[in-house]
């Protein structure tokens, strides 16, 4: 097959380093999965610990934390979501309770009867999505500048800033979003914003080239657009309404105190208001994106609340 100049393949997204790239059937689909840590058998009951990008990322969003939770001796994996860097890009099934499915058949695929989910910006929602719509693959659920997206407390005026409602809106339209995705400056312009400093220009280019695989800026908006259009239709208000059903598992949220597209106000509130066993905790001087810009931070506090979580 060929592509038109200036798109990538889907090894673009099969970055080298300390971990094993996988492909694996979930729900009608293949995803791409890059794991690490020790080796394990169906007979092991221990969850796993799933990664879960958010946008306009991929799996290698995770690489640090990948690394370091694996040399800690967890077993983790990190997921391309549904049409994301290595896995399909259907025409369909962008909707959150399609994509929880998804990850929980990604969960079976490799092995485990449960995960512990953790999830970054719109991965976090799945995260959270997970508790209510997946209990009996899902663990304990971590959301990293995700607030719980059940909205009792907060809109979404409420929960984003200024700049991430204005690129929120541009979203909705048509075409026009795809195209500054994969032939402007959208990717580097949308990380710039939601972080506290510089975003490093390799980095970004790297995803950039990710997302100029075919069709993967399209799928990526749909996903968004689905957030905001499926509020007022019944589908949606079927999930918002799972959504507010108390949560049974141990649950994280990380928010970073220079995020530029949360507002700190409000961001725990549905959190706290449904989850038993709740832990909120904010990261000074970082911004949205803390897997790269805080990952020791956020590493050591995965590592000081996981094996709990795992041990229960």
């Amino acid at each position: 097959m060929t592509f038109p100049a200036g798109t990538s393949d889907y090894t673009a997204a099969l970055v080298d380093g300390p971990w094993r790239h996988e492909f694996v059937p979930a729900n009608g689909a293949r995803f791409h999965v890059a794991s690490a840590g020790p080796s394990w058998s169906r007979d092991d009951r221990q969850p796993l610990v799933l990664l879960l990008h958010g946008f306009p990322q991929f799996w290698w969003a995770w690489r640090h934390q990948l690394e370091a939770l694996a040399d800690a001796g967890l077993r983790v994996a990190a997921m391309d979501l549904r049409g994301v860097g290595g896995s399909d890009k259907p025409p369909t099934g962008y909707d959150a309770p399609t994509r929880t499915r998804d990850v929980a058949g990604v969960v079976r695929s490799l092995g485990h009867e449960r995960a512990v989910v953790v999830g970054h910006g719109t991965g976090g929602a799945i995260a959270w999505a997970m508790a209510a719509l997946q209990p009996a693959v899902t663990a304990g659920v971590a959301a990293v500048s995700a607030p719980h997206p059940a909205r009792m407390h907060a809109s979404f005026r409420q929960l984003l800033t200024p700049a991430a409602r204005r690129l929120l809106g541009f979203y909705q339209l048509p075409t026009l979003p795809e195209r500054a995705l994969t032939d402007r400056d959208l990717v580097e312009r949308v990380l710039t914003t939601g972080a506290a400093g510089p975003y490093p220009h390799d980095v970004a280019e790297r995803y950039h080239a990710v997302m100029r695989i075919p069709f993967a800026a399209h799928t990526a908006m749909e996903s968004l657009r689905w957030t905001v259009r499926s509020s007022p239709r019944p589908d949606g208000r079927r999930y918002l309404a799972a959504l507010r059903r108390p949560i049974g598992v141990p649950a994280l949220q990380v928010h970073a105190s220079g995020d530029g597209l949360l507002q700190r106000d409000l961001a725990d509130a549905d959190g706290a208001a449904l989850a038993r066993d709740f832990r909120f905790d904010v990261v000074d001087g970082a911004g949205h994106y803390l897997p790269e810009e805080a990952p020791e931070a956020l590493t050591d506090l995965l590592l000081d609340w996981l094996p709990r979580v795992l041990k229960a």
